[in-house]
Order: C-alpha cells, then sequence, then structure tokens
C-alpha cells in the first residue's frame, strides 16, 4: 500500500463514504462564502463610513473657516456676491472691488447652506484655502479668484474620485487632472466636489456612499445625472461655475432640470473623458454655470497653451471669441418630436416658444428630421455602448447620412427639445427611452447645449394628464408619470452644432438666452 492509500485510509477510512464527504465539502464551501460575502460587506461598510466621516470633517473645517472670516469681516456683502454673474463677478475681482477672499468665503458659505438642503456635494476641498492665500500670483488668469465645483469623478491630488462605487474608496488621486491643472493656472479655485449616481451611467443623483441628491426647485425630484450634484449645487445658487462630464446627457440633463445652462463640447475640444462608456459614443468635460457667457468664458480660459502643453491630443484650437460674438443671422434647423420619444407639454411648448422668438428676430427656421433614429438607437448607441467598439465604422457611415441632410438644408445650427422637466425620484433608471434627445449627440459628437427658457404651467400639467406618447406604450405611461408634478419646475431647449464648432454653438444659445430676456422685460 503507497503513502497515498495510507493518507486516504486515514482520512476517510476504509469505506470511504462519499455522499458525506460531497456534503461536508458543500456546506463548508456554503459556509466559506457565507464568511467571505459578510467580510467584504464589512470592508465595504467601514470603507463607507470613513469616506462619510471625512466629507463631515470636511464640511465641519469650512463651516469654522466660514465662521471666523465673517466675524473679522463684518463688512462683506455676501447676497451682493452671490447676485454678481460670472462676467461682473470676474470683472471686480480683477478691479479690486472685490476680493478673492470675500468671494471664496461668500460661495463656501452659500454651498454649505445649499447642501444641507440638497445633500449635493461630497466633500469640501480644504487645500482650496492654501490656494487662496497664493492666489496673488494668478491675478493674470481669466478666472482669477472664481471659486468652482467639479463632480466627483474629476481627478483632484489625494481624493477619489469614485464614481459612486464603493470599490474606487480609498483610492486618491496621486495628481491633478488637467482640467484642474488649467482651472488653477487660470486663477480659479477648485473648492468642493459634487455626487454622481453610482457609476455614472444613470441620470439619476444616488449612490450607496454618498446617498441621494434633491431637486433645488422642488425636493420630490431629481437634479438629473450624472452630473446632478453640480446642477443642483449651481441651481441652488451655492457655486458660480462648475466642471461636469457629459457621454449621454449628463451635463444637459441637469442642467435643463435643475434651470441652469450647461455646455458639452465636441469630444476632445477640452480633453476625452475615459468614464464607463465607450466606443464609438463618446464623453466630454463641459461647463456649467447659470449663463451662456459664463460658459464661453470657461471655455476661452480653459482653451488656452497651458491646455495645449499639458495634453497633446488636445487640438491646440483657442476660443474663437469672432464666432462667439456673431451678429449675422443663422439658418436653424428645428424639430418638436424625434419620432422616438414624445416631448412633453411643456417640451413641445418651450420649443415652440423659441422657434416663434428666433423667426421674428429675423433668423430662418427650417424643419429637420434626423435620419433613421430608431436604427442609430438601437443598433449604435446601445449596441456602442455596451460592446466594444466594434461599431465605430457604421457609427462614422451615420454621422456622414445626418451632416449630409444637414448641409442639404444649409443649416448653421439646430434647435431641438431638451428632456424634462425634471423627473420624480427614481424614474431616471426605468426610462433610458427618453434619452434619445441628448445621447444622438454624443453618438455624432456634435457639441449640444442647453438654455433655460420657461418653466412648467398649469396648462401643461392638464395637458399631460391626457399625454399617450408616439406609442401608448409602457415607457410613455412611465414618462407621463415621471414628469407629473412640475408646475413652476424649469424647462429647457436644446442647441446643436456642427462637430468643432463650438463656439457657434455658444453663439447660438446666447442668442436663445437673449431672446427670452428680452422677452421678460416686456
Amino acid at each position: 500500500m503507497d503513502r497515498m492509500d495510507n493518507f486516504k485510509r486515514v482520512i476517510f477510512g476504509a469505506e470511504p463514504n462519499w455522499t458525506a464527504i460531497l456534503t461536508a465539502t458543500a456546506c463548508g464551501t456554503g459556509a466559506l462564502m457565507l464568511f467571505l460575502n459578510w467580510f467584504g460587506h464589512k470592508q465595504s461598510w467601514k470603507k463607507i463610513q470613513r469616506a462619510k466621516a471625512g466629507r463631515e470633517t470636511s464640511l465641519q473645517r469650512a463651516e469654522l473657516a466660514v465662521l471666523q472670516f465673517n466675524e473679522s469681516h463684518p463688512e462683506t456683502d455676501t447676497s451682493l456676491i452671490l447676485s454678481l454673474s460670472l462676467a461682473e463677478l470676474s470683472k471686480q475681482l480683477k478691479g479690486g472691488t472685490l476680493t478673492p477672499e470675500a468671494v471664496f468665503h461668500s460661495y463656501m458659505e452659500k454651498t454649505l447652506e445649499v447642501n444641507r438642503r440638497l445633500n449635493c456635494c461630497t466633500e469640501i476641498l480644504l487645500e482650496s484655502w492654501d490656494q487662496l492665500e497664493d492666489i496673488g500670483s494668478h491675478k493674470d488668469g481669466l478666472l482669477y479668484g472664481v471659486p468652482v465645483s467639479i463632480k466627483e469623478n474629476i481627478g483632484y491630488k489625494g481624493h477619489d474620485s469614485t464614481c459612486g462605487v464603493i470599490c474606487k474608496l480609498d483610492l486618491p488621486a496621486t495628481g491633478d487632472s488637467v482640467l484642474v491643472e488649467v482651472l488653477k493656472r487660470q486663477g480659479a479655485i477648485p473648492f468642493v466636489k459634487t455626487n454622481v449616481p453610482q457609476s455614472l451611467l444613470s441620470y439619476d443623483c444616488s449612490n450607496p456612499i454618498y446617498g441621494l441628491t434633491l431637486n433645488p426647485h422642488n425636493p420630490q425630484k431629481t437634479p438629473g445625472g450624472s452630473s446632478g450634484g453640480e446642477g443642483a449645487l449651481i441651481g441652488g445658487g451655492g457655486s458660480v461655475l462648475g466642471m461636469g462630464s457629459d457621454i449621454g446627457g449628463s451635463i444637459r440633463i441637469p442642467s435643463s432640470f435643475c434651470g441652469i445652462c450647461g455646455f458639452k463640447p465636441t469630444a476632445n475640444r477640452l480633453r476625452w473623458v475615459d468614464e464607463w462608456g465607450g466606443g464609438v459614443v463618446l464623453s466630454s468635460y463641459g461647463p456649467m454655470a447659470r449663463d451662456v457667457d459664463s460658459l464661453a468664458l470657461c471655455m476661452q480660459a480653459l482653451l488656452c497653451d497651458h491646455m495645449f502643453r499639458l495634453d497633446p491630443t488636445v487640438p491646440p484650437i483657442p476660443f474663437n471669441q469672432q464666432v462667439y460674438q456673431r451678429s449675422k443671422p443663422l439658418r436653424i434647423g428645428y424639430y418638436e418630436n424625434d419620432g422616438y420619444a414624445m416631448p412633453s407639454p411643456s417640451m413641445g411648448r418651450a420649443l415652440r416658444e423659441t422657434k416663434a422668438l428666433l423667426e421674428r428676430a429675423g433668423h430662418t427656421l427650417v424643419p429637420f428630421s434626423l435620419p433613421r433614429l430608431s436604427y442609430a438607437i438601437h443598433e449604435l448607441v446601445i449596441r456602442g455602448i455596451a460592446g466594444d467598439g466594434c461599431f465605430c465604422l457604421c457609427s462614422k457611415d451615420y454621422m456622414h447620412e445626418v451632416m449630409a441632410e444637414w448641409r442639404r438644408c444649409e443649416l448653421d445650427v439646430l434647435l431641438c427639445p431638451m428632456m424634462g422637466p425634471a423627473y420624480n425620484h427614481n424614474y431616471p433608471g426605468k426610462l433610458t427611452s427618453a434619452l434619445s434627445y441628448t445621447i444622438i449627440y454624443n453618438l455624432l459628437n456634435f457639441p449640444a447645449g442647453v438654455v433655460p427658457v420657461s418653466t412648467v404651467t398649469a396648462e401643461d400639467e392638464e395637458e399631460l394628464r391626457h399625454y399617450k406618447g408616439n406609442y401608448g406604450d409602457l415607457l410613455d405611461k412611465l414618462y407621463r408619470k415621471a414628469v407629473t408634478g412640475g408646475e413652476g419646475l424649469p424647462v429647457a431647449v436644446q442647441c446643436v452644432a456642427l462637430p468643432w464648432q463650438d463656439e457657434l454653438c455658444l453663439h447660438f444659445m446666447r442668442e436663445v438666452e437673449r431672446l427670452f430676456r428680452e422677452k421678460k422685460k416686456k
């Protein structure tokens, strides 16, 4: 008898009971799995508690710093500072009428107040006080002394960028992202990170680490996503300028839901964002603010030599101020219904009112429709995000098809509906169909932005009761439920241009904004 046989006899006996052995093995494996599962949950729980404790510490230290500043500077007119546009704020900072310290602490105080109501911040960047002390060395920067909020996924040295995912906790960035470096070089002060949905691939705003963010206009509504924390903070008045990212509407949707302006540049105009999507649907960083001029100033500041040196993959194309400020009439394509998801009554009305104002201002409006939209959504967008980029060639073909139709209509820009008003909580995950209005321009890589133009009326709500949608199916019924109860909420329109015509897109957005401001004055 060899040693193996002896070993078996010692372990199993002369006649091994294989049923008992297998049962014991299964029980042992199950117990091990339960232990590992329990241990994993315990470790995750500890990570979340550390993250929450770190956030609370940063908020408390910021509260104390604001209190100390207010006590030593009682003359600071916080309400005046918060009422200024970015252009006015920048002008007074450069002229010395306002100090960076007063502006910084005014916005920090407001951010803390907004966060208490909306839970929109993941942490205060305490290093911003160190930057404030040295801000005089960047007085020539276009954003000198301007506090800037940044989406949680944007890299900042020494801080996590979790994208709302637990496994990415305790992995602080080893250096600032290019975007943060350029903002700092231009005199801006990144001072807070803002909340996102878990994994970013959602247009709600909740995750197991930092919880649920609320809409600044109605806490029963979502602020949108994935740049939902940015939308809530800026819409609530806690930030004058923020940075988000957009792979399917992640800048434009929260901007629309929260009543602010947002801009998705051509991918790689600033820097391509390698997020959770990929393949043929491209993501990009972009600014969010209360007005279009703020978006343009941010783009002008970022499109600088420092950006082009830090990231040679970004084309060295400075911001074209002449195109942004052009005055000649535009030839504008438009559609009210993309045929995939019928707009809500307020969305349709907002588009029709915008079209009428543009026509009265001397612009030419031309009916336009996106060719084969259902094919693009199902075969290119969905399979492109879920796949590995195999559909890239088809995507390029489709882009040329759309541009051929664009040229046939001789368009400068395009006006189309923007998803809205803000949804009730928990509905975005059930309604990916409504993304057709935004994600198509990520697929096409067209620059696109949103401008708030109206609010939901009682008449809109009454008309919504009879909403059937394009198909009368479950998705259309869910959509009606999602936007119900929206009276008073902001409604926006979307402005689009061809790739690399970002300044023209912003110009168009500014024109829409101007016309509605003039309308309100009458």
